[in-house]
């Protein structure tokens, strides 16, 4: 995953064969070598200016020098470097101590090499874990938060350590104004230490409220490139080695955090559920460009199921799990594209010798647009299996054997099944031979052989003959219990079927079931379609309005019918002369989207009457989508347009950048970075104004218009301006037609687009 690996950290590896297992080593030994070759380097370059060698013999004087001393050539580089830097990061000039030169402490070193590791990292997470586990746990510490310095001011969380996911989500963005003691640490450029924790009123993430805190500027090369939090679990001395220590470990996370790319997804807030549950669970990232299946997380039960590769590995791709690959990629994929959960009795799907343990009673959940969530067992439960193979067929009776020395249990249907009394011994499946009729022994050893050796499910009809001599048809359906790699008995259902009419009176049934069913969504989907329509009817021509504003609208329904939209506009003179202009966008599709929409599209228009403000308009309406229930949550922009003195006021829920064309040059304005419909109660929005010239274009627009799978919503701004200004000569009707042309996304959404053109 990129940048969204979980504080925490897991691994996996059981499933892994022993050839990818030993690429797998093989590649984590050379990520070592490389942050060993990375300090060796540093050291043979400070040899090298202090004593004019060249670099090839800088490296052999390191080797001679190991040699003498007795000690390694890493812990040698280590010294060096640090003679170099000073503990406290300052240079310092006496580098040698008596026959010892170089001398440091063992703490020194560690210090040196974990710098060393957090400098090779491949992401902040992966640097921040190291820092946080090489240097700072010895020092007491339990977390450690690394923020980037982001576009105006905004401090963005690249990379954290020994904090769940929800606190990460929580404190992943802190905004330009930033809150005490971040601001005195910024500010002053220099470290705040709160050793009796945070003040009363000062919030700051960590495991306890009242433990000892570090704020720590990161600077480099004379620019403030971040902050550093560390956390300790409870009250802390700390004295000036213990902060010079601090503050020469973290002297690495300013070239970490300098390097890194500051566009990082958040760490979803799923892990932590995941970590609450008894059996192993995993979250897998589908990635959009290439489709490849990436683990992001695994829980501990997980790890303790799949074996104990280092936690550096779990970043790998599922496909090195080729057992299960094909089979687990295809059921992630599907439950993201159908919104729908997928089930697996077993992975892979038939045992095969030499195979390491099986995934049981899989479970695939969708969990948003690229994520799943797989949850399986590794121990067959026979309540499970018996479900399994009850919903083959109806009308069943239960039956469960042991393998190893257990007994037999039947449910009280199995005894007329077989006609016989219920106070003889159940019949265990391997007991069966003696009461199938003669023709249908072969069936009867088929199914066992599937069920032993190939360990999956599997049905047969059989004859059973009855004590009294008659015949009767009964359908087996088992499953095998499973426990390692070994099958301990039988868990089923028998069925008599000898009378066919019951099971073709079940089959018509289920189909007039499902027809009925399909006619209610179609007629849902007709009733949303109407609805829509009804509410954001064909705008063809140009509305004029006071103050010499003509106005073009175009809607575009999704392309695909079933995601009918909740998407509204408007466009109205209101009585005090003003005009007001609207456009918002309900979260969700369908009937519940769109009746949500017509509710709050009824509501501004009502609202509007009364003259009041955007600011105040959004706020009722938030009140209004908050009463709507179904935790409906939208995005709207509100303006009001002045004929007197053509000035423009307006607020934004959340919604994208309202966009104005003017001399031929597209600028988008940039709304309050207020939140969106229906999240929080009470919430007061904010206003700007921005006066409009004659020959001013403003276009207002939803999601549909510029979202595309693969690219980011600034990709999606930018080529909107582009395409504005290429068409800034085209009159309103033009100009919105020719943009639903050549601006449209690709999301399958629908799009409401209004142009306000100021003659």
């Amino acid at each position: 995953m990129t940048g969204s690996t979980t504080p925490a950290g897991r691994s996996y590896g059981a499933l892994v064969d022993p050839g990818f297992a030993a690429l797998i080593a093989e590649n984590r030994w050379l990520r070592g070598r490389i942050a060993h070759r990375h300090l060796i380097d540093l050291a043979a370059g400070v040899l090298a200016a202090q004593m004019r060698l060249s670099t090839s013999d800088a490296a052999e004087h390191l080797t001679a020098l190991a040699s003498a001393t007795g000690l390694s050539v890493a812990d040698i580089a280590a010294d060096v470097v640090d003679a170099v830097a000073g503990a406290d990061g300052s240079a310092v000039a006496d580098t040698t101590d008596g026959d010892r030169p170089y001398a440091r402490t063992a703490e020194d070193r560690r210090a040196r090499r974990t710098a060393a590791e957090a400098e090779t990292a491949s992401t902040v997470h992966e640097a921040a874990r190291t820092l946080l586990s090489g240097g700072l746990a010895p020092l007491g510490a339990d977390s450690l938060w690394l923020w980037q310095r982001a576009d105006h001011g905004c401090l963005f969380l690249a990379g954290c350590a020994g904090g769940g996911a929800a606190e990460a989500t929580a404190w992943q963005w802190i905004p330009p104004a930033v809150p005490e003691p971040f601001r005195s640490a910024l500010v002053a450029g220099t470290p705040v230490w709160l050793e009796e924790g945070p003040a009363a009123g000062h919030l700051l993430p960590g495991s306890s409220p009242n433990g000892a805190r570090a704020l720590l500027p990161l600077i480099r090369r004379g620019r403030h490139v971040g902050l550093a939090l560390i956390g300790w679990p409870r009250p802390r001395s700390l004295d000036t080695a213990a902060r010079r220590a601090v503050t020469g470990l973290l002297d690495v996370a300013a070239t970490v955090l300098d390097t890194a790319d500051p566009t990082r997804p958040a760490v979803p807030v799923l892990v932590d559920v995941l970590d609450a549950l008894a059996h192993p669970a995993m979250l897998l990232h589908i990635h959009g460009t290439t489709g490849e299946l990436t683990v992001d997380h695994l829980n501990d039960e997980a790890v303790a199921a799949l074996g104990s590769l280092p936690r550096e590995d779990r970043d790998s791709l599922v496909g090195q799990f080729p057992m299960v690959h094909t089979d687990l990629a295809r059921m992630a994929r599907r439950a993201v594209t159908s919104a729908r959960v997928q089930r697996a009795a077993r992975l892979p799907t038939f045992a095969r010798p030499e195979e390491p343990a099986p995934l049981l009673d899989v479970r695939v959940l969708p969990a948003g647009e690229d994520r799943a969530v797989v949850l399986w067992h590794t121990v067959a439960d026979p309540g499970t299996a018996a479900g399994r193979a009850t919903t083959r067929l109806q009308s069943v009776a239960t039956f469960q054997d042991s393998l190893t020395g257990g007994e037999t249990f039947w449910s009280e249907q199995a005894y007329g099944v077989f006609g016989m009394a219920r106070d003889e011994p159940p019949v265990p499946l391997l007991g069966l031979r003696g009461r199938v009729h003669r023709d249908d022994g072969d069936a009867l050893t088929a199914l066992l052989r599937t069920l032993t050796e190939r360990q999956t499910g599997a049905q047969a009809v059989l004859r059973i003959v009855l004590p009294g001599g008659a015949v009767r048809h009964v359908r087996v359906a088992a499953e095998p219990l499973i426990t390692g790699r070994a099958v301990t008995g039988f868990a089923g259902v028998y069925q008599d079927v000898s009378d066919s009419r019951r099971t073709e009176a079940a089959l018509t049934a289920t189909f007039d079931h499902l027809t009925a069913l399909h006619h209610q969504a179609e007629t849902r989907h007709q009733l949303a379609l109407q609805l829509q329509q009804a509410i954001l009817p064909e705008v063809p021509g140009l509305m004029e309005l006071p103050g010499d504003l003509v106005v073009a609208v175009r809607y575009r329904p999704a392309t695909e019918e079933y995601r009918v939209g909740g998407d509204w506009y408007d466009v109205l003179a209101l009585p005090t002369g003003k005009v007001l202009v609207t456009v918002g966008d309900i979260a969700g599709h369908g009937i519940d989207s769109v009746t949500g929409m017509v509710a709050l599209r009824n509501a501004q228009r009502a609202l509007a009457f009364t003259g009041e403000s955007p600011r105040r308009l959004m706020g009722w309406l938030n009140e209004v989508t908050l009463r709507t229930g179904g935790g409906t949550t939208a995005t709207a922009v509100c303006a009001l347009y002045d004929p007197e003195d053509h000035g423009l006021l307006w607020s934004s829920a959340g919604h994208l950048p309202m966009l104005l064309l003017r001399d031929g040059r597209a600028r988008l304005l940039d709304p309050p970075m207020d939140i969106l419909l229906g999240a929080a109660s009470p919430f007061s929005y904010q206003e700007q104004r921005i006066g409009l010239r004659p020959g001013d274009t403003l276009l207002l627009y939803t999601d549909g218009l510029i979202e595309r799978r693969h690219d980011g919503l600034d990709e999606g701004l930018t080529r909107l301006a582009a395409d504005v200004e290429r068409l800034a000569d085209r009159s309103p009707e033009r100009l919105v037609d020719e943009l639903l042309t050549s601006a449209t996304g690709d999301t399958d959404d629908d799009t409401s687009l209004v142009a306000v053109r100021v003659r």
